[in-house]
């Protein structure tokens, strides 16, 4: 039986660079050498740290410092932390977008987090509700121990956090005294549209902790990612690291790949990425445009496709997975476990005939599912 794998974010198997990196391995190694049998310290490899502020001042505009990041075993290592830093005791608040990252909720209900929702409209977390939602919690004695959020190509709903309302979320977050955590882990893979400042760039951002990753320029199976934070606030999450830091080795040929191919390397990752979503979007329109909608993404690698109100889940995951057809099921986005009306299609892994062929299956399997 064929597969058509909308599953996971992934990048395209074919954009992982075996020879470049071959290469820089070649290069890297020996630099290093002997200090190989020294542990890499809580902040990591300094070369891809250089490389990784190149990184963000130049997507960002502002200067940033090497020794204001510190690397991690993916950005999921710096999810995780933020909870073990932060969280006190079972039961303690963290707030979220309503639709979130899968792994953020398992993660963190697994640590004894309480997460409480914010609705999302197009443009992401609403500022109205967030602000309702802090003083409410307060005056409950529950007062939030951070803000998580996915500003920059949603997960899972693609939608982007426009300027204004970043700035009005970090003046709630501020006004209230609750810390603000970004995670930005698909914030280069960008098709169109103007870049929207990272919440660390604003007036007011100095306390922001801010996330990266590079599992979805690169590779997930290389399991470098970041955690960007000023002094205070990078002390108290790297004082709950426990795990002798990451992988130099990993770091290192990284890091020399990267130093002069970073922004080629980048470009080409959402040039065959947008072509591939392009593709996603005229297959939805041919096969399901008269009885579904959906997200229309401007970077990212995730479409979420909202289904009539009449959709049997249940019946379409077991269609599906009769066909083939593996996606990620709406509630496992959802904090409180509501089971919407939606799934998400990642468009970054698959090849363009698997992304048509996949639609097809997928649109079938919808139509046998109504009710």
């Amino acid at each position: 039986m064929k597969r058509y794998d909308f599953g996971a974010g992934r990048p395209d198997p074919a954009s992982f660079p075996v020879q470049g990196l071959v290469e820089a391995a070649i290069h890297a190694i020996p630099k290093i050498g002997g200090d190989f049998v020294l542990y890499p310290g809580d902040k990591g490899h300094l070369g891809l740290r250089e490389v990784m502020a190149a990184r963000e001042s130049k997507r960002e505009g502002v200067g940033v410092s090497p020794d204001d990041i510190a690397l991690m075993t993916g950005s999921m290592q710096a999810v995780t932390l933020m909870a073990e830093a932060f969280v006190e005791k079972p039961g303690d608040v963290v707030i979220t977008e309503e639709l979130t990252y899968s792994g953020t909720i398992g993660a963190y209900k697994k640590l004894g987090v309480e997460l409480v929702g914010i609705p999302l409209d197009e443009d992401g977390m609403r500022p109205d509700l967030l602000e309702e939602t802090v003083r409410r919690l307060i005056s409950e004695g529950r007062k939030p121990k951070f803000i998580y959020t996915l500003a920059t190509y949603q997960n899972p709903t693609g939608s982007v956090m426009p300027l204004d309302r970043r700035k009005e979320i970090l003046r709630i977050a501020n006004h209230y005294d609750v810390i603000l955590v970004e995670d930005n882990c698909y914030g280069d893979v960008r098709f169109e549209g103007e870049h929207v400042p990272a919440f660390y760039t604003l007036d007011g951002g100095e306390n922001v902790l801010y996330i990266c990753s590079l599992s979805k320029v690169l590779a997930p199976g290389v399991r470098l990612g970041y955690l960007l934070a000023k002094p205070p606030m990078m002390r108290r999450a790297l004082d709950r690291r426990y795990d002798g830091g990451n992988s130099v080795l990993a770091a290192c040929i990284v890091g020399e790949y990267f130093r002069e191919s970073m922004w080629d390397h980048i470009g080409k990752i959402c040039r065959i990425i947008q072509e591939k979503r392009d593709t996603l979007f005229h297959s939805l329109e041919k096969h399901l445009g008269d009885i579904a909608t959906w997200s229309h993404p401007v970077g990212g690698l995730f479409l979420w496709l909202k289904l009539p109100e009449t959709t049997d889940m249940d019946r379409l995951q077991k269609l599906a997975g009769e066909k083939g057809v593996v996606y990620a099921r709406g509630k496992g986005f959802h904090v409180y476990g509501e089971d919407v009306k939606c799934i998400r299609l990642a468009f970054g892994y698959p090849g363009l005939d698997e992304i048509r062929e996949g639609v097809e299956v997928l649109a079938q399997c919808v139509r046998g599912a109504q009710a």
